[in-house]
């Protein structure tokens, strides 16, 4: 029983689950049955012959329903199929009447798609131009630019282009980035930077040779402005102080600084005939450096250098090039000494390379430095000085020396109104005003010497109270006694003492002349021109004086007035100091100042010249007077009577009539006379003829012709005047010593003339 309720309920189970598949199948898709016919086979056992029962249960069941449903509609599907036949008449006709409506309505539409064609591309045309006008506005400003970077660079507005260049690659350059033609001007850029940097240098090298040409028109221009202020300041000081007399006006610490810029040139020593003059000056255009050097080249390329940050590069180069240029115009010409020309291009030159270093200094911010220019004016003073020391050494020519003073002030004036420093200039100019007053005595001396050499050294003639006073207006000559002489009369010094006078205050006017504007006090310069004037007197003066007395025509005569003449000269030295403290305004009695002490070392050094030649003089018409060819024969007697006359000058000169000879210097005079008469008053031919050429002879300065003459002469006397001296043996033993003694020295004679 159990039995068989469990095989119903498998049953009914089984049955259910056939159920369930089959409505699976019907409701699913055709795709998807597999699974499910696989859980018909893998159920139990004889579960699949039961499937198919059930399943062809279903489909007999299922055609059932078609047939009932066909029955059910077959009268309406013969009814439809017989409506269908009815209107397929109708439908053809349709059929038709569409087909021509769709031919017509396709001819009407193609010109409407043709002009709806042509309105689509025209609205793609107007799309594509408004993109490329918007595109076009932005390339516009690009090219605009561009455009105007050639034309800068064409016009040669190299830091406008530049800043141009700069705008295109920060602001319009990127807005159209992607277009190839900007691609390619960013590209071309840095090679327009390179060819701006190239195109600026070498402007700036055409600049630098430019202004090494310009140089010297630039610094002639400059030292004329500071002349022009030197000749100003002297009519103003001239002016205010009314000096009406004709003693030279010199300028003293009166120097007004050139203003800044103020170009100026070419020197001029010569002081103003006219107040007028300063009217004149003050309506010259002044020319400064721009108006005569284009400086844009070096402003456009540090500019441009700046910009493209390379200002360093350019500084240095333009530092080292100027320093190059500058031993350039320190190095002078080799003849620069022989003219004043010479000298004037080499200021005007060097006065024009520190003028543009000053305007690039004061113009660009940061190119030159303070320091750098100090540096290059330390270097190039010390060349300066050096070349002006050794150049001006080789000049003789005085004039030409204080026409370089001249120069030397006005560079120094010139640079110092641009700030320089000049010290060194004017400590220069004291070494030269040596030099100067060196030339100066020179000069005078040649003076000097033509004066003495046209005197007549005699008393000078006045026949008429215009004469007298024509003396006297060069020369200061007082003396009660001849002025209250009738005319005509004669003064005590020759005509070369007011001729010398003269020629002394030439010469201090000449000296005063180097001392202008050497910014010194009229203290010192009173004490130079006392010192130079000192020079010229106990040198220069004492010096052709010492020549002169040397001089073999002038006898004691000329040496008298000589002495008589340097009397009157020292005499006149008092009246040289007032006219140098008229000169300089400064007081003896309130200052310590330089004497004058001129000649008065000179006049016993005359006497002593005029002693020590009165002395050779009797000596030698002495010396002639006992070889003279007039006088036949002299005696022994006569020889002693000789000797004591020599003996009584010998005793002059140890006297010491003049003071100031050394030793016995003056009784020299008589030494060749005193070893002729010692040696034969002496008779010391042994010695004499044993010792001959040696340096310590006795005898040294006892000629052998000498003592030949004077004894043929004492020999033909022994033999005319004792006809019995031959029968005395010692006569015969003299006669034959002095016919020994005759042969010797005339082979010593004959010996001397064929060694000669």
């Amino acid at each position: 029983m159990i039995t068989s309720n469990m095989a119903d309920n498998e049953s009914v189970e089984c049955i259910t689950e056939h159920e369930r598949i089959l409505q699976e199948i019907e409701s699913t898709d055709t795709a998807c049955v597999g699974p499910t016919l696989r859980s018909v086979y893998d159920d139990q056992p004889n579960a699949h012959k039961r499937f198919m029962e059930k399943l062809e249960v279903r489909i007999r069941n299922h055609d059932r329903e078609i047939e009932k449903m066909c029955n059910f509609h077959h009268q309406g599907f013969v009814d439809a199929i017989t409506e269908l036949l009815k209107v397929r008449a109708d439908a053809e006709k349709l059929m038709g009447q569409v087909t021509d409506t769709n031919r017509r309505l396709q001819d009407a539409g193609r010109e409407v798609t043709a002009q709806t064609e042509e309105v689509i591309r025209c609205r793609i045309q107007q799309r594509n131009m408004t993109t490329t006008v918007e595109r076009l506005q932005l390339c516009i400003p690009v090219l605009e630019m561009y455009s105007k970077l050639k034309e800068q660079l064409e016009s040669k507005r190299y830091y406008a282009a530049l800043k141009t260049m700069e705008q295109l690659e920060k602001v319009y350059i990127p807005r159209v980035s992607r277009y190839r033609f900007c691609q390619i001007m960013a590209e071309n850029l840095p090679k327009l930077r390179e060819d701006i940097k190239d195109i600026s240098m070498s402007d700036l090298k055409d600049f630098l040779e430019s202004i090494r040409k310009h140089s010297d028109k630039i610094g002639e221009t400059a030292m004329k402005q500071a002349q022009q202020h030197r000749t100003f300041n002297i009519v103003v000081q001239k002016h205010d102080s009314g000096m009406g007399y004709t003693k030279p006006v010199y300028s003293l610490n009166g120097r007004t600084p050139t203003q800044h810029n103020g170009l100026a040139a070419e020197e001029g020593v010569d002081q103003p005939e006219e107040e007028g003059v300063e009217e004149d000056q003050s309506e010259e255009e002044v020319l400064t450096a721009q108006d005569l050097v284009d400086f844009s080249p070096v402003y456009r390329c540090l500019h441009i250098y700046t910009v493209l940050g390379d200002r360093e590069t350019f500084e240095n180069y333009y530092r080292k090039q100027r320093k190059k240029q500058a031993r350039l115009v320190l190095q002078p010409q080799s003849n620069m000494q022989e003219t004043v020309e010479g000298y004037r291009r080499y200021f005007n030159q060097i006065v024009g390379f520190f003028l543009v270093e000053d305007h690039v200094l004061h113009s660009t911010q940061g190119l030159l430095t303070r320091a750098f220019t100090d540096e290059l004016w330390n270097m190039a003073l010390s060349k300066i000085t050096a070349v002006l020391r050794t150049h001006s050494s080789y000049c003789s020519d005085p004039d030409l020396v204080l026409q370089l003073k001249n120069l030397i002030v006005i560079f120094a004036d010139t640079l110092q109104g641009y700030g320089y420093p000049v010290n060194r200039l004017f400590d220069l100019l004291f070494e030269i005003r040596d030099q100067y007053n060196e030339t100066l005595l020179k000069k005078w001396a040649l003076v000097f010497r033509e004066i003495f050499e046209l005197d007549n050294y005699s008393p000078i003639p006045v026949e008429t109270e215009e004469e007298y006073k024509s003396v006297v207006s060069r020369f200061p000559f007082h003396d009660a006694e001849i002025e209250k002489q009738d005319f005509p009369k004669k003064l005590p010094m020759s005509q070369s003492v007011p001729q010398i006078y003269v020629q002394v205050k030439e010469f201090i006017y000449a000296s005063l002349k180097f001392s202008e504007s050497l910014h010194r006090s009229w203290t010192e310069i009173d004490d130079m021109l006392r010192k130079s004037t000192n020079l010229l007197l106990t040198r220069t003066l004492s010096g052709c004086l010492q020549n002169l007395i040397k001089k073999p025509h002038i006898g004691l005569t000329e040496l008298v007035q000589i002495i008589i003449n340097t009397t009157h000269l020292e005499q006149a030295c008092k009246y040289l100091e007032d006219f140098i403290t008229n000169i300089t305004n400064v007081s003896p009695e309130t200052v310590h100042t330089t004497r004058l002490y001129g000649l008065s070392t000179f006049k016993g050094k005359v006497a002593q010249t005029a002693c020590m030649s009165a002395c050779k003089h009797l000596s030698t018409s002495l010396m002639q007077m006992l070889l003279d060819s007039e006088l036949k024969q002299i005696s022994m007697g006569a020889v002693q009577q000789f000797n004591l006359d020599v003996i009584q000058c010998e005793l002059f000169a140890s006297s010491e009539p003049v003071p100031g000879f050394q030793g016995d210097t003056l009784q020299l005079a008589f030494i060749d006379l005193r070893q002729l008469l010692d040696l034969f008053m002496v008779w010391d031919w042994s010695t004499y003829l044993a010792d001959y050429g040696q340096p310590t002879s006795k005898y040294l300065r006892v000629n052998p012709s000498t003592a030949l003459a004077l004894l043929e002469k004492m020999k033909d006397t022994s033999k005319k005047n004792n006809i019995f001296s031959q029968f005395r043996k010692n006569d015969r033993d003299k006669q034959k010593l002095i016919e020994t003694v005759v042969k010797q020295l005339r082979s010593l004679v004959n010996g001397m003339s064929q060694h000669s």
